[in-house]
C-alpha cells in the first residue's frame, strides 16, 4: 500500500484541532486553536462556551491544516474524528462537521477514542524516531485534565486492545492542578503555571498524605474480576488538604492581594505570577506538585510490577509536567523499565494523535457507519 494521508479532527474539550498524518508515522501538518483566553476568567472550561468556539474555529482550522500540508479535500484518503470521551456539545461539533465532510467527499470516516489518541501520540513519535518495535506488554498512563487511566495495551496484527487496570475514583490529576491554581489565584490553566512556580518553593515544606484506596469502586461499570490487582487514584482529598492549609495558615489575605495584583492583567506572564507569590505560597505549590507527581509515579510503577510489563508509556496533558517526567525517568531507570513520553507539543490535545490512531483502523477497513454519534463517557477497550 502506498502513502495514506488521513485528516484528523479533534474537538473533545477546549482545543479545536486538525492535522494531516501520513501512514500513521509522519505529522505533515498540525493546527491547534486554543480557547485558553475564553475560559481563563472562569478558571476552568465552560462547556457551552467551548462548543461555540469550536463552531467558530473548525472550518478555518481544517483549511489551515490542509494548506500547511499541501493537500486538498480531494487528495486526502480518509477522515478521522474524536467520538468520545469528552464534552458532549464540543464532541458533536467536530463529529457533525467530519461526518458532513466525509459524506460530501465520499471518503471513509473513522471514529477514534480520545484516550487511544493520546496513546498513539507516543507511538507516532516513536515511529518517527525509528523505534518501530515496542516490547510488550505495554502499560500506558493517560493523565490529563479530564482523565487519569492506566491501560494494559496489546497489539494483534494492526489492531490494538486495551484493558483498564486503574483509574481515578474522583478528580483527574489535571483537574486537581487547575482547581488548586484557581484556589490560590495563580491563573488558568493551572498545570503549566504550577510547574513553573514549583522549583521556587520547598517541596518538603507541607506534608500531604497519599490517597490509599482499599475499597472497591462502587460504580458497577468500573468493577472488574481482577479488582484485587487494580491500582486506582484519588485526587479530591489533596484539593481539600490544600484548602484546609489555606484556612489554617491565614493565606486568604495573600490570595486576595494576588487577585487584585493580577486581575487587571488580561494574561499575566508566569514571571508576574511568580512576583505576586509569597514564599509560603511557593512552598505550598511545590509540596502539592511533589505529592501529585510521586503518587502518579509510584502507583504507575506499582501497576507495572504487578502486571510484569515490559514498557511504560506516559501521555496526556499532565505528561508535559517537568517534575513528572524527571521522576518517571529516574524511577523507571532504576526499575529497568523503558519509558516513553510524547513531545510536549503532542502531550496536550491535538488532531495528529487522532489521525495516527485511525491508521490501523484504515488498514483494517474499520470505517464508521452513518449513525456514528458522540459518546461523552466512551470507554477504551
Amino acid at each position: 500500500m502506498g502513502d495514506v494521508f488521513i485528516l484528523g479532527i479533534e474537538s473533545s474539550c477546549d482545543e479545536t484541532a486538525a492535522a494531516i498524518v501520513r501512514s500513521g508515522e509522519e505529522v505533515v501538518s498540525s493546527v491547534v486553536y486554543s480557547q485558553i483566553t475564553t475560559h481563563q476568567p472562569y478558571g476552568g472550561v465552560v462547556p457551552e462556551l467551548a462548543s461555540r468556539e469550536h463552531l467558530r474555529a473548525i472550518v478555518p482550522v481544517v483549511r489551515k491544516a490542509l494548506e500547511d500540508a499541501n493537500q486538498t479535500y480531494d487528495s486526502i484518503d480518509a477522515l478521522a474524528v474524536t467520538k468520545g470521551p469528552g464534552l458532549a456539545g464540543a464532541l458533536l461539533v467536530g463529529l457533525s462537521y467530519a461526518k458532513a465532510l466525509a459524506y460530501s467527499l465520499q471518503k471513509p470516516l473513522i471514529g477514534v477514542n480520545h484516550l487511544e489518541g493520546h496513546i498513539h501520540a507516543v507511538l507516532l513519535e516513536e515511529r518517527q524516531n525509528g523505534n518501530r518495535e515496542l516490547q510488550f506488554p505495554v502499560l500506558a498512563l493517560v493523565v490529563s485534565g479530564g482523565h487519569t487511566h492506566l491501560y494494559l495495551a496489546e497489539r494483534r496484527d494492526e489492531s490494538w486492545t486495551y484493558h483498564d487496570v486503574g483509574h481515578t475514583r474522583d478528580d483527574a490529576a489535571g483537574e486537581a492542578f487547575d482547581k488548586v491554581a484557581k484556589l490560590l489565584e495563580l491563573g488558568y490553566p493551572g498545570g503549566p503555571v504550577i510547574d513553573y512556580l514549583a522549583p521556587h518553593g520547598n517541596p518538603r515544606a507541607v506534608k500531604f498524605p497519599f490517597a490509599q484506596i482499599k475499597h472497591r469502586d462502587r460504580n458497577p461499570q468500573n468493577r472488574h474480576p481482577d479488582d484485587d490487582h487494580r491500582v486506582d487514584f484519588s485526587y479530591s482529598g489533596i484539593k481539600t488538604a490544600v484548602l484546609r492549609y489555606v484556612d489554617t495558615h491565614d493565606l486568604r489575605a495573600r490570595i486576595e492581594k494576588r487577585r487584585q495584583a493580577l486581575g487587571p492583567l488580561s494574561t499575566p506572564s508566569r514571571e508576574q505570577v511568580l512576583a505576586a507569590c509569597d514564599p509560603e505560597t511557593l512552598d505550598l505549590v511545590a509540596s502539592f506538585q511533589r505529592a501529585m507527581v510521586y503518587d502518579l509515579v509510584g502507583k504507575t510503577l506499582s501497576a507495572a510490577r504487578q502486571h510484569n510489563v515490559a514498557t511504560v508509556l506516559v501521555t496526556g496533558g499532565v505528561a508535559a509536567n517537568s517534575e513528572l517526567r524527571t521522576a518517571f525517568e529516574r524511577e523507571a531507570s532504576e526499575a529497568g523499565l523503558p519509558i516513553h513520553f510524547p513531545s510536549r507539543k503532542l502531550s496536550t490535545d491535538n488532531a495528529a494523535m487522532i489521525a495516527a490512531a485511525a491508521y490501523p483502523r484504515f488498514i483494517a477497513r474499520e470505517f464508521a457507519d452513518p449513525e456514528l454519534s458522540a459518546d461523552a463517557g466512551l470507554r477504551l477497550r
